[in-house]
């Protein structure tokens, strides 16, 4: 338990070392501040990944900013998410899944809607990665039979968002409480890898507490607009076995799509 944390720790200092670039005064991660809307809206560069696949990253809508993401997921089911730059720095949203929505599938349930919220606190410099803290309530692969999700909400966490010195290579860790009853701490190790603004890799080892439990994650993010994108991925690769109410545990094929906009 003490070298898997302190591996994580390890690699959260990673980024707050980072590689120093070679002009100070450019910032590592490249989230759109309020310098930039212009030339966003000029064509001038995607909207910010406020997420890889499951795991955060620190960045966030600007301010009046919106997003609509729609996650399709096994067995017809589709999860939507509504979220809102309503202060610099800071997004509210919400999400809610409905089970069996799409196909032959006979029973049609919609889970009780949850509510996200993110600030970013320290936007970063050439040394420093950016920081944010966030709550989502939002969990997969709901249990009908224990009332909870077999994939339990992220909860409380913290993250980070460094580039590596290579331009589009960003590492993305972050610690989360899910359920203050168990005080279980987690880890995430999210990975992206921007190509020219038309396609991201996306890799992530999340919920890390033991080896049986994390997920590996893999996918790809194409920019088919500066404002909307589609992401095809896979979670759980190489997992086995299943939860209790015979829901496998991976893997799981989803395809996302996003529009971001501001008003």
């Amino acid at each position: 338990m003490k070298f898997r944390f302190a591996l994580l720790s390890a690699l959260l200092l990673l980024g707050t070392s980072g590689l120093r670039a070679e002009e100070p005064t450019s910032s590592a991660v490249k989230i759109k501040p309020k310098a930039a809307r212009a030339a966003h809206a000029a064509g001038g560069g995607v909207t910010p990944d406020t997420d890889v696949i499951d795991a955060p990253t620190t960045a966030v809508l600007d301010n009046y900013g919106y997003s609509a993401r729609s996650r399709f997921y096994s067995r017809g089911g589709l999860l939507q998410y509504l979220s809102f730059g309503v202060y610099p720095g800071i997004n509210l949203g919400a999400s809610a899944a409905i089970d069996g929505l799409i196909g032959d599938e006979r029973k049609v349930r919609m889970r009780a809607p949850t509510a996200q919220v993110k600030y970013r606190f320290y936007e970063g410099d050439a040394d420093m990665p950016s920081f944010a803290v966030g709550f989502d309530g939002q969990g997969y692969k709901y249990n009908a039979g224990i009332r909870r999700f077999n994939q339990r909400q992220r909860g409380f966490y913290v993250v980070a968002s460094k580039e590596l010195g290579v331009p589009g290579l960003q590492l993305h860790p972050s610690f989360n409480v899910s359920d203050f009853d168990s005080n279980g701490i987690f880890g995430a190790i999210p990975l992206s890898i921007n190509i020219r603004d038309k396609a991201s890799i996306l890799l992530e080892w999340d919920n890390i507490a033991n080896w049986s439990d994390s997920r590996l994650n893999a996918g790809l993010r194409a920019y088919l607009t500066p404002n909307f994108h589609v992401d095809f991925a896979v979670r759980a690769l190489g997992a086995g076995g299943d939860y209790s109410d015979g829901t496998p545990r991976g893997p799981e094929r989803v395809v996302q799509l996003k529009y971001s906009n501001s008003f």
